[in-house]
């Protein structure tokens, strides 16, 4: 794959058009049969006309091929495709496969030639794998294309196929070519049997090899999955349906490969994959799935709270044959990534890192401007934490980097900053980012600042410069966390990608990381105070509709009592970091005795912030202060969270495959005003089809019920899913677990 795209957004888009249009043109052209019919094509003539020489009736064509392709069958369960909800022939690179093929006579092997061809992508080159010539051989050999015939019944063969682990990803068009020796050749070729081929995480030699069947069952196979949102202080968890074996999601992910506006030469190393898929979630500079959106307002898409699955947005895309879905924010472009990655069969995770820095300059710091008076300098504080950003993990080996940084890699969709001039991030070695090591490639700087930069407090000076005056080195990057292998709990990551906060080994990496920023000479990592300030919740936390309570402490640790003036502001922010509005300032004193700790209730009544809030309900107390003996200046900022109320859902009788089953949807409003325009939103795979439920209105405190009705179409532990989406609370949703019987089974 490039590093780079010359060509502008528009150039992409119109090429990949383009080629989209040369591979429909190329299908036109080929005989138009029924779905299950083989087109065969008349004798190509060789040297001299031979028609009339030779009887049609010795000629050796192709009447039916099969791949044996039932998701019950043997190849799709050796292959580990049997989950896939289609009827297409789909297996992994780098494994054996069978197929039968009834030809017009019985195969003569000493003197019957026969070869295979597969095609993708709209030029396909032999030169470049996507045009691949499988030779008929006497006995395979592993790791290249090649075919044997390993069973003959009269008029039918039976053919093993082999494939390399390094073989380009996507869909192809399988042809057959016989000739019977009397230079007399017939090119066959079957829609129906079109056929795709994924990564092989069980593979050893394939890139994307993942040894351990637990984190295959989860990372590849689970259709499922947990994703982590809120603040350090307030974790709170999403259920969110991947769905990557849901019929047609296969065909969408490739579609979307096949958008990039890049040929599929590339597609065999996950390195280039991935960074395509990354720039073509998100549709910033390339007409991707999702459009990103932090306003506020989503009058004319769907607010990014509601969704609660990845289905409805890619086939929403696919149907609109490439219209970007409106709208995203990080955690919906990460439930999308995973969807697709696991799809085409790379091992991936959905990450959420809790105090997200997102540096803008590359100083692999986090900088605050701060004016004379120690109050924000809004135009120059472009740095930003986020509450919480999510993006992806996915397993690879790095061939391309020194030894030692394969594994999970970072990779990001939500359009932050362009990597290379295009909105994508990594792939970036978790290795790399732990060690500081941030010049190895992919975007390994920008990932590293958002899991542990130093926050950075400048004050400006009389004469218009900067001084650094406070220095937070445990700001940035907590509780980094991943659904658990095999459970519904959340696992705890932050070790994978940094030492231990305040170890030699942490600072020695933050260090490492900050000689190569942009203010290497300026980057200082040690500060002397006697004095220190944290903010911590005060008793259970902040619900939605109440008072706020917080506890800031003052702690002295000199032998001397010290005076505190504190500036204290309140603002309602985005998740983002992002500076709404400020609800309130204060100014107190503090006096702290020495060698004491003294403790201040902070508090915040709802009707200061109740008309103010926005998605996700954050808010930021910054506190900025000077120490009156000392002169050091205190500097610190807490984000907290309102919690929301969740859904309760409550199964109704039991649940059996195509049978009518309902669940009863339980909600209480938790604020003193009313919820106008209410929408529900129920899914779940297996279960219900994606459906909007426009509720209206809901009173000040109000409870309501609802049961709704489906029927579901497959057996097994199901999750249905319930959001609640209105303009005066957003991020609401619940989820409940349902078996399904088969139909005529008994209780488990």
């Amino acid at each position: 794959m490039r590093s780079t795209r010359s060509r502008s957004s528009v150039g992409r888009f119109a090429s990949a058009t383009l080629e989209l249009e040369e591979d429909a043109a190329e299908k036109m052209e080929e005989p138009k049969e029924d779905a299950d019919a083989l087109v065969a094509s008349e004798p190509e003539e060789k040297g001299e006309d031979t028609n009339e020489e030779i009887p049609v009736t010795e000629l050796l064509k192709v009447l039916s091929i099969d791949l044996m392709k039932s998701p019950s069958g043997e190849n799709r369960t050796q292959h580990h495709t049997d989950l896939y909800q289609s009827d297409d022939f789909i297996f992994r690179r780098g494994q054996n496969f069978q197929m039968w093929m009834t030809l017009s006579r019985a195969f003569i092997p000493s003197t019957d030639k026969l070869h295979l061809e597969l095609k993708t992508g709209p030029l396909p080159k032999v030169s470049k794998g996507s045009h691949v010539i499988i030779p008929l051989v006497e006995a395979l050999q592993d790791k290249r294309w090649e075919a044997a015939l390993v069973g003959q019944d009269g008029d039918r063969i039976k053919l093993s196929v082999n494939s390399p682990a390094t073989a380009i990803v996507g869909r192809y068009r399988l042809m057959v070519e016989t000739d019977c020796g009397n230079s007399q050749t017939i090119s066959t070729h079957d829609y129906s049997n079109d056929i795709y081929l994924l990564f092989n995480p069980w593979c050893k030699d394939d890139a994307v090899f993942l040894e351990s069947e637990d984190e295959r069952q989860e990372y590849v196979l689970s259709d499922s999955g947990q994703i982590y949102y809120g603040s350090e202080h307030q974790i709170g968890v999403q259920t969110w349906d991947y769905g990557q074996f849901d019929e047609g999601i296969l065909a969408i992910c490739v579609f979307i490969l096949e958008r990039s506006g890049y040929l599929p030469t590339g597609w065999g190393d996950p390195v280039n994959v991935v960074r395509v898929i990354s720039a073509m979630i998100n549709s910033r500079d390339d007409y991707g799935v999702l459009v990103g959106n932090w306003s506020g307002d989503y009058s004319d898409g769907t607010s990014p709270t509601l969704w609660s699955g990845s289905l409805k947005i890619l086939r929403e895309f696919h149907g609109s044959n490439g219209t970007p879905v409106q709208y995203g924010q990080c955690w919906v472009f990460a439930g999308v990534f995973t969807t697709v990655l696991r799809c085409i069969g790379i091992p991936s995770r959905t990450v959420t890192n809790f105090s997200s820095a997102h540096d803008t300059d590359v100083s692999l710091t986090t900088d605050i401007y701060l004016d004379e008076d120690l109050d924000p300098i809004d135009h120059l504080n472009s740095d930003s934490i986020w509450n919480f950003h999510v993006w992806n993990d996915c397993w690879m080996a790095r061939p391309d980097l020194p030894p030692g940084y394969g594994g999970w890699q970072v990779v990001d969709a939500t359009p932050q900053e362009t990597s290379h001039g295009t909105y994508r991030c990594g792939p970036a070695s978790l290795a790399a980012i732990r060690s500081g090591q941030v010049y190895l490639k992919h975007d390994t700087t920008f990932v590293f600042a958002e899991v542990n930069s130093d926050k950075i407090y400048w004050q400006r000076n009389k004469d218009g410069t900067f001084t650094q005056i406070q220095t937070e080195k445990r700001t940035v990057g907590h509780f980094i966390s991943t659904k658990s292998v095999g459970s519904e709990e959340r696992n705890d990551i932050t070790h994978l990608y940094k030492h231990r906060e305040g170890t030699e080994l942490e600072r020695i990496s933050v260090e490492t990381a900050c000689s190569y920023g942009s203010k290497a000479g300026e980057f200082s990592s040690s500060t002397s105070e006697d004095v220190s300030i944290e903010v911590t919740m005060n008793g259970e936390d902040p619900k939605m509709g109440q008072d706020v309570s917080l506890l800031i402490k003052f702690k002295n640790s000199s032998s001397k009592q010290r005076k505190v003036l504190l500036h204290s502001t309140v603002a309602v922010i985005y998740y983002t970091g992002v500076h709404k509005v400020t609800v309130r300032k204060d100014k107190t004193k503090v006096t702290i005795k020495p060698r004491k700790v003294n403790p201040l209730e902070w508090k915040l009544k709802y009707e200061e912030y109740r008309d103010q809030l926005i998605d996700q309900a954050s808010l930021m107390l910054t506190l900025t202060g000077r120490v009156s003996e000392t002169q050091q200046v205190l500097a610190t900022q807490f984000s907290f969270r309102l919690r929301t109320p969740d859904i309760i859902i409550v199964p109704l009788g039991k649940a059996v495959v195509g049978e009518k089953m309902a669940v009863k949807i339980l909600f209480t409003n938790p604020l003193p005003q009313e919820l106008k325009d209410v929408i529900f939103h129920v899914e779940g795979l297996g279960i219900s089809a994606d459906r909007m439920i426009h509720f209206g209105d809901i009173g000040s405190h109000a409870s309501v019920s609802l049961t709704e009705e489906f029927i579901p179409t497959r057996p097994g532990l199901r999750k249905c899913l319930v959001s609640l989406d209105c303009k005066e609370l957003t991020h609401v949703h619940g989820v409940a677990d349902i078996t399904v019987l088969e139909k005529n089974s008994s209780d488990p």
